[in-house]
């Protein structure tokens, strides 16, 4: 019999794309299933990133590069950290990987091992605890308050703060909540970790250029004051509708750069060139796309949220940021995976249970809004039908 590592039975999964792989199911079937569950835009990759990315194969660019990518690609991303974030960085700490999990997964076995504390948002992203607890840490939640429209409070993080602490996860705008943190409460935060300086900080910033209602983004890196311990994680994925390219990168601190490109050189090489290419063109190319994609996403919000306020049992408070909506479900009467099971199998309707995004996720469900107004207003219907039964 094979016997296996014991820190395989510590590893987690994400429910979305098993729910994604039962849907597809139920459609082979001949089931009509709308997905308000994967968490990836609808839209197609612009024309001229896909036509980039022909020529560089066209061109010949079909070796390996650089483990931390081409030259011309991080100098485009600093660049675009200038213009957006208003911060100088040097391309040589900047590393790109395939997708934003590999900065999550490389900064969490930097610092994860038994003793260590990890600290991370709850509900979030699946993948921080899964691998926290892989790498033998401990995994500390911190919350995110539906009554803060799932914000955290900065004072009761700190407080969580041990001399075990190791690295403390951030994500705004936020998956699954749609949650932005606001700038007042990120000052508040850095301002106390001024005395812990043996924290280090991953800022997921992935869906920073997904905000609502004028709302400034507020990046971690605009702060001189962590600029030696934070780790800044974004990509293309969800800006530029990327998500099958697997291309995300990270800004590292000296500190950490070549042990983040070691990691790099023993996991996957490099990333392959033509998507390298593509995403020079993506920053430095037309953004109208961006702006389409984000104000569809806008008006789809208003629909969803407003809808599923008035469904009975439910109380959906409005995202600043991402494409989740994180409706309250408790009155409903069923828990958040009970509930995740009827709308797939009985109402044809992909949405993923609170739970899978941490234990706080209970009594919550995760709605995408990355679909068209009418599926969107197609499934309120068909979740109003099964509820009223």
């Amino acid at each position: 019999m094979l016997r296996l590592s014991e820190k395989m039975n510590r590893l987690g999964t994400e429910t979305a794309f098993e729910v994604l792989a039962r849907a597809e199911t139920l459609a082979r079937e001949g089931r009509d299933i709308i997905n308000l569950g994967i968490g990836q835009p609808d839209f197609k990759t612009p024309g001229h990133i896909v036509e980039e990315a022909t020529k560089a194969l066209r061109d010949g660019h079909h070796g390996y590069t650089p483990s931390p990518g081409i030259l011309p690609l991080r100098e485009a991303v600093a660049a675009d950290l200038q213009l957006r974030r208003g911060v100088e960085v040097n391309p040589e700490r900047i590393v790109v990987v395939p997708g934003g999990k590999v900065t999550m997964f490389f900064a969490i076995l930097m610092f994860g091992e038994p003793g260590a504390e990890i600290l991370y948002p709850n509900p979030g992203f699946p993948i921080y605890e899964s691998v926290i607890q892989f790498s033998g840490a401990t995994a500390v939640p911190t919350p995110l308050l539906e009554e803060r429209d799932y914000s955290f409070d900065a004072d009761a993080v700190l407080d969580q703060i041990t001399s075990n602490t190791r690295l403390l996860i951030l994500n705004s705008p936020a998956n699954p909540t749609g949650g932005a943190v606001p700038r007042a409460e990120i000052d508040k935060l850095v301002a106390g970790l001024v005395d812990h300086p043996h924290v280090a900080v991953l800022s997921d910033e992935i869906y920073s250029r997904i905000s609502y209602d004028g709302r400034e983004h507020v990046s971690l890196c605009s702060y001189p004051e962590i600029a030696d311990r934070l780790i800044l994680l974004d990509g293309w994925s969800k800006t530029y509708a990327m998500t099958g390219w697997r291309m995300g990168y990270a800004v590292w601190p000296e500190v950490l750069v070549e042990g983040a490109i070691r990691l790099a050189v023993n996991c996957h090489s490099c990333v392959n060139a033509a998507t390298q290419f593509a995403g020079i063109s993506a920053l430095e190319g037309p953004q109208d796309a961006v702006e389409t994609m984000v104000n569809a996403f806008d008006q789809r919000r208003e629909v969803i949220v407003n809808g599923l306020n008035r469904l009975p049992g439910f109380r959906c408070r409005t995202p600043g940021g991402a494409f989740y909506a994180f409706p309250n479900i408790e009155e409903t009467g069923l828990d958040a995976r009970s509930l995740q099971k009827r709308l797939l199998e009985e109402a044809g309707v992909a949405t993923v249970a609170g739970t899978s995004f941490g234990h706080l996720g209970e009594g919550f469900i995760r709605f995408s809004y990355a679909n068209s107004i009418e599926n969107i207003e197609r499934a309120l219907d068909r979740i109003a039908s099964l509820l009223a039964d």
